[in-house]
């Protein structure tokens, strides 16, 4: 049933394309939505009004208290922002908010219907078990994003947008800069707009919170500042004098440094994000709500996926969609869509009995290393078995070089196909070979395909079903080498089990020449990750992606050696003992370089005939790489390649 809306329609806009209203009050017994301007208690008291009306028109009794009880309790808060209507569930009450979307979605596309509250684990986690995380709202991810998030939370009540409004609690802070500017206005819209501060700042709405708060004023200045004043019948000359009594003690009450609105002031930037969310900044990130490390941070698009009910997979509506638009934006999205279709889709084929999935993209690169050519999407899947406590979190990381990439290069469909299963086993035996040689990697890693539809440079397979491989791996729960707090190094104890850990990571990452194709060593830069105990201890470093292993295969390895000096050198100014770390560092390298050494040489039958299924190609293939990483092995010094080293080391 299409809604009744009394008021601007949802999301309508002026003629200079700003929103006609930014709230909303859906009532979900007479499916009547009420966007009266106002605040959400206004808009309830005319839907009561409006309601009242009708029955009287039809001769019916006026509603009693417990009807209009029920009438409230049934009606659901409705924020609107550019093209997209928020909902702003009860967490007690998720239901409503459900039948709410439902109702929205006969006048609004689902896309653009999504719900507030994703800090709040009793949403997050009933939207989740719809495989619908991608329909929470999501927080800003970058500084550019909370601006953003900051200029568009502007908001009037009854006239000028002098308010910024957390739309998660349906207060409105009124800073020190606005409040001051109302006496550039003329007299009637200043007092009126002192009346509707006195007003509102005394009131607070369902949830709780005021309808009107004063930003980083503390208790120096409060409504109670307010209560003895008549706004509407006081003279203009004492209106004034209150006014800049007001005024004056608002921004005594306020820090100097934050008295100014300036979204590029850091400091001012940062408070008035956290108050728009409720939050104090280091809360802020949606993924470490479900126990991802802190590289993610901000990092996490949630797509559209499917909910599972009685066993089966409902697909999310908006993945029906084809991708024959002439929208690139638009093809992109519905690109990434499919690939969450192929994902859930093998899901289900191998865990089978599932409550749910959630798909995200990584957004950006989590390594400092520049991106290369070839495919580099990387993908996030939260799933759910039945039995299971908690839920699984998985990493997908697509292969670098496939079919589509190979077209794209000019081969024929063939060669394109046998080049991609050639690389995927290349992949494969890459990771065998890291593990043979003692790199510690995620103890499982499986490849997978999906399908796709190409719409690459070569116009002449546009629209051509291809398979993709991706890998799949779990989610190492820990923090990169490369971002461990300076606090954490700090401590003796800590850095020092830090340093041999990367002795050992380095020696292996040595061995096996891991680099990009300039020669310069991948190390330390994202791709390791330091596992701790349960106090806080770091017990073991897991290579989470054995990115440009192979890649120097024919260098000595005193040409490479002295790169890992860098491990040391950079984290100098975060260490107390820099000298006892470097030494701990090379100690390790040593050791384990010549604990792989002689492992080589004890069974070097076995190392040797490893990849003997596969012939040696001197042009590279990994046979052959890996014949020559092993002789090289073998003739290198453990001490003088620790020698090296240490002669870059800079700590004394």
């Amino acid at each position: 049933m299409t809604p009744r809306i009394i008021g601007e329609p949802l999301l309508a806009q002026d003629a200079h394309g700003r929103l006609k209203s930014r709230i909303g009050t859906l009532f979900l017994d007479n499916t009547t939505i009420v966007t009266v301007p106002g605040v959400h208690a206004t808009q309830r008291l005319a839907y009561l009004q409006w309601l009242n009306h009708q029955r009287q028109t039809a001769g019916q009794a006026l509603l009693t208290q417990e009807e209009e009880a029920r009438e409230l309790d049934h009606s659901v808060d409705l924020v609107m922002e550019n093209d997209t209507v928020l909902i702003r569930p009860d967490p007690a009450h998720m239901g409503l908010a459900f039948q709410a979307d439902e109702i929205l979605q006969e006048i609004v596309p689902k896309e653009q219907v999504k719900f507030l509250h994703v800090l709040d684990a009793q949403v997050r986690n009933a939207v989740k078990r719809r495989g619908e995380s991608w329909r929470i709202n999501p927080l800003p991810r970058s500084p550019e994003d909370m601006k953003k998030m900051i200029v568009e939370s502007r908001i009037g009540i009854g006239g000028r947008e002098i308010y910024y409004y957390n739309r998660e609690t349906g207060a409105r802070f009124l800073t020190c800069q606005e409040f001051g500017a109302l006496g550039a206005l003329e007299e009637a819209e200043r007092r009126g707009l002192l009346r509707e501060i006195q007003q509102c700042a005394a009131e607070r709405n369902r949830l709780g919170h005021p309808e009107i708060a004063f930003f980083l004023a503390g208790k120096a200045f409060t409504v109670a500042d307010f209560a003895s004043h008549d706004f509407a019948g006081m003279a203009s000359e004492s209106l004034r004098t209150v006014f800049e009594g007001l005024r004056r003690k608002l921004e005594d009450a306020v820090p100097p440094e934050l008295r100014r609105d300036d979204v590029e002031q850091t400091e001012w930037r940062n408070r008035m994000y956290g108050a728009l969310i409720g939050h104090e900044e280091k809360a802020v990130s949606e993924e470490t709500l479900i126990g991802m490390g802190a590289e993610f941070y901000m990092q996490v698009e949630w797509l559209p996926g499917g909910r599972i009910e009685e066993g089966e997979l409902i697909f999310d509506a908006v993945l029906d969609e084809q991708t024959d638009t002439t929208d690139t934006q638009r093809q992109q999205k519905l690109f990434l869509h499919e690939k969450a279709r192929g994902f859930i889709i093998n899901f289900i084929r191998e865990y089978g009995d599932l409550e749910y999935i959630n798909i995200g993209r990584v957004i950006g690169s989590l390594s400092l290393r520049e991106q290369g050519q070839g495919r580099r999407g990387v993908f996030l899947a939260e799933i759910k078995p039945r039995e299971a406590a908690h839920p699984l979190l998985k990493i997908l990381r697509m292969q670098k070089w496939g079919v589509a990439e190979h077209l794209d290069g000019g081969r024929s469909l063939l060669e394109a196909m046998m080049l991609a299963e050639e690389y995927t086993d290349y992949i494969l035996n890459r990771r065998l070979g890291c593990r043979q040689l003692g790199m510690n990697l995620p103890p499982r890693t499986t490849a997978h395909k999906i399908a796709e539809r190409y719409f690459g440079k070569r116009s002449e397979y546009h629209g051509l079903t291809i398979y993709t491989s991706y890998f799949e791996r779990d989610y190492i729960r820990g923090v990169a080498t490369d971002k461990i707090a300076g606090h954490k190094l700090a401590n003796e104890t800590y850095s020092w089990a830090v340093a041999a850990l990367l002795g050992r990571a380095a020696a292996a990452n040595l061995i096996v020449g891991r680099c990009r194709e300039d020669g310069k060593a991948f190390f330390d830069d994202g791709d390791e990750v330091v596992i701790e105990n349960k106090v806080g201890m770091p017990v073991e470093i897991v290579v989470a992606d054995q990115t440009g292993a192979f890649a120097d295969f024919r260098r000595s390895l005193t040409e490479s050696a002295p790169t890992y000096a860098a491990p040391v050198n950079k984290r100098l100014l975060s260490l107390d003992q820099p000298a006892a770390f470097a030494q701990a560092y090379l100690d390790a390298f040593e050791e384990q370089f010549a604990k792989v050494q002689q492992e080589y040489r004890r069974r070097k039958r076995a190392f040797d005939n490893l990849f003997k299924h596969q012939p040696p190609v001197e042009a590279g293939n990994f046979s052959y790489r890996w014949l020559r990483v092993l002789e090289r092995l073998n003739q290198s010094d453990a001490k003088a390649l620790r020698e090296l080293i240490r002669q870059h080391i800079q700590a004394k």
